[in-house]
């Protein structure tokens, strides 16, 4: 059973995901436990891939309060472990034109922090328009429904 901490629901309005990935996360001292105290943000955080490595950017982690000094810095760079065929899969992707890789989701499994990382292009303006028309749509249909069914 997969506990999600922390989703980018902006990443899934701005981007087409393409594909995606789950990789696991190299982490610090008590970085563990903040994220299990659901202090983690990924709102801003991009993924690099660099010298057959990938790291992910920006993803904030909060310094756990219970923490002696050495807590490590929150925004810091952190390594995201792939098998070496996936990570020359998703370098090749990302190498082409206009496409990114984003981190969509933080959560455990089996008792181990797992980042869902998704290779996304941008959306063009009138991209996001039309999702946002299918969900006002939508959003009306379902309240119409529930008119119907009350006898309103």
């Amino acid at each position: 059973m997969n506990k999600i901490i922390a989703t980018n629901r902006k990443a899934r309005f701005n981007y087409h995901i393409l594909d995606t990935y789950e990789a696991g996360i190299e982490l610090k001292g008590n970085e563990v436990k903040s994220i299990r105290e659901g202090k983690v943000s990924i709102n801003e955080a991009f993924a690099t891939v660099k010298n057959g490595e990938i790291f992910v950017h920006n993803m904030h982690i909060a310094p756990y309060e219970f923490a002696n000094r050495f807590a490590a810095d929150p925004k810091r760079k952190r390594k995201l472990l792939l098998h070496k065929g996936e990570i020359i899969r998703i370098a090749k992707r990302v190498s082409e034109k206009g496409l990114t890789l984003i981190p969509l989701k933080v959560y455990f499994k089996n008792n181990r922090v797992k980042v869902e990382l998704g290779i996304c292009k941008g959306k063009k303006l009138y991209d996001k328009r039309e999702d946002i028309a299918k969900r006002d749509m939508e959003r009306e249909m379902r309240r119409r429904g529930r008119m119907v069914s009350t006898g309103i």
